[in-house]
């Protein structure tokens, strides 16, 4: 009977071992997953910081007056005047509310006593 448990007991702590054994290689190789990701989302992230820094330095007014001025004679460029865009009569008209200038619930409560002298010719 001594021989019997003992028998199990070391088969059990066999498949335990080799449970233990699995379980930590599978969260060792999810762990080399995981630093590889992170390590390409760091170069992402550095190559994004690159890629912004080199767009500042492109598009410095300064850098592209003076491109402008060197190609004038092959683009013809000129700078675009307001009007070239929409005109003012184009431009969608906004209904400006109260509320939205004093900013929010709080706007709406302290607004119920306001004569319409003050609020002449703001629509609700």
């Amino acid at each position: 009977m001594f021989r019997i448990t003992d028998i199990v007991l070391v088969i059990a702590m066999v498949g335990a071992a080799a449970f233990t054994y699995t379980t930590k290689h599978a969260a060792e190789a999810e762990y080399a997953k995981i630093r590889k990701l992170e390590a390409a989302i760091r170069l992402e992230e550095e190559s994004i910081d690159l890629l912004k820094a080199d767009w500042s330095l492109l598009t410095q007014p300064s850098r592209l007056q003076k491109l402008a001025d060197r190609y004038y004679d092959d683009l013809h460029l000129v700078p675009i005047e307001p009007h070239q865009i929409a005109e003012f009569n184009e431009l969608p008209e906004r209904v400006l509310r109260i509320e939205e200038l004093l900013g929010g619930t709080e706007a709406t409560a302290n607004t119920q006593g306001v004569d319409d002298l003050t609020t002449s010719g703001v629509q609700e």
